[in-house]
C-alpha cells in the first residue's frame, strides 16, 4: 500500500462530502451568499486551471521521460483523453438533470421565504423529486472521476493533493444545493434533502478506491504519467464547463474574475514556496 494512501483517501472523502456543506448553506443560512459562491467557485477554477498547466501536465511529461522524444506527445494525448472521459460522462446525463446546468438563484431564496415551489416551477412534487434524484445521480457520476483526480494527485504529491481537494470541495458546495433544494420542495423534509446531497459526495472516495484498485498492479512511472495527464484534462474540463459558468451565474460584475485570478495567484505562490 502506498505510504500516502490514508491521507489521500481522507482528502478525497473531505472533498466529496462537502456537498453536505452546500445543503446546509441552502437550508440553515438565513440568506445564501451568492457573492461567496461566485468568488469561491471562481477561486476553485483558478486553482485547478493553474495547477493543471503549471504543475500536473509537466509532471506527467516528466514521469513519461523514459519515452524520450515522445514523452510530451504521450502527456498531451493523456490530457485530451481525460477531456474525452468527462465529455462522455456529460453525454450520459440529460441536460435537465445535469449539475452543469446552473440552477436559478430564486430556488435557494424560496426555501427561506416560504414560497410555493409548485407555483414557481409550474411543476408537480413528483417531477421535483425526480429532478432532485436525477441531479444526485448526475453529480455522483461526475464525482467518480473527480475522486480519482484528488486521490491520485495526493498519492503522488500530498501538497498538490491538498490544493486540489480544497478546490473540489469549493465546487461541490453549489452542487449540494442543486440536489437538496428540489428534494426539499418535493418532500418537505430537510433531513432527506441533506441526506441525498451528502450521499452523492460518497462517489468521490468510491471513485478513488476503484481507480486505485485498477491501477495498483500496474503502478509504474509510465502508468502514473498517463494518469496524471488525464487528471489535468479532467480538471481543466471541470473548470471550464462547470466552475466558471457557475461562478458567473452567481456573481455580479467581475466577482467571478476576481475569484479566478485569486485562485491562480494563491496556487502560484504556494508552488513557489513549496519549490
Amino acid at each position: 500500500m502506498h505510504e500516502n494512501f490514508w491521507f489521500a483517501l481522507a482528502l478525497t472523502t473531505f472533498a466529496g462530502l462537502s456537498t453536505g456543506i452546500g445543503s446546509a448553506i441552502a437550508f440553515f443560512a438565513k440568506r445564501t451568499s451568492y457573492r461567496f459562491l461566485s468568488v469561491g467557485t471562481g477561486f476553485a477554477a483558478g486553482v485547478m486551471l493553474y495547477i493543471s498547466f503549471a504543475e500536473i501536465l509537466p509532471e506527467a511529461a516528466e514521469m513519461l521521460g523514459d519515452y524520450e522524444v515522445a514523452h510530451n506527445w504521450y502527456a498531451v494525448g493523456a490530457f485530451f483523453a481525460g477531456v474525452v472521459v468527462m465529455l462522455l460522462v456529460d453525454r450520459l446525463i440529460p441536460a435537465a438533470e445535469n449539475p452543469h446546468e446552473v440552477r436559478a438563484m430564486w430556488q435557494m431564496e424560496a426555501v427561506h421565504e416560504g414560497e410555493s415551489p409548485e407555483q414557481l416551477l409550474h411543476t408537480s412534487k413528483a417531477k421535483l423529486h425526480r429532478l432532485g434524484l436525477f441531479t444526485a445521480v448526475a453529480i455522483a457520476l461526475h464525482n467518480f472521476p473527480e475522486g480519482m483526480v484528488t486521490f491520485l494527485s495526493a498519492l503522488e504529491d500530498p501538497a498538490v493533493g491538498l490544493a486540489i481537494a480544497i478546490a473540489i470541495a469549493l465546487h461541490n458546495i453549489p452542487e449540494g444545493m442543486s440536489i437538496s433544494v428540489p428534494i426539499y420542495f418535493a418532500t418537505g423534509s430537510k433531513r432527506k434533502a441533506f441526506g441525498y446531497s451528502f450521499l452523492a459526495g460518497f462517489a468521490e472516495p468510491i471513485g478513488a478506491l476503484v481507480g486505485y484498485a485498477i491501477l495498483r498492479p500496474f503502478m509504474t512511472e509510465g502508468v502514473m504519467g498517463v494518469a496524471f495527464g488525464m487528471v489535468a484534462g479532467i480538471m481543466v474540463y471541470i473548470s471550464l464547463d462547470e466552475l466558471l459558468p457557475t461562478s458567473r451565474a452567481y456573481g455580479k460584475g467581475h466577482e467571478s474574475l476576481y475569484g479566478l485570478l485569486s485562485g491562480m495567484a494563491v496556487m502560484a505562490l504556494s508552488l513557489l514556496l513549496l519549490g
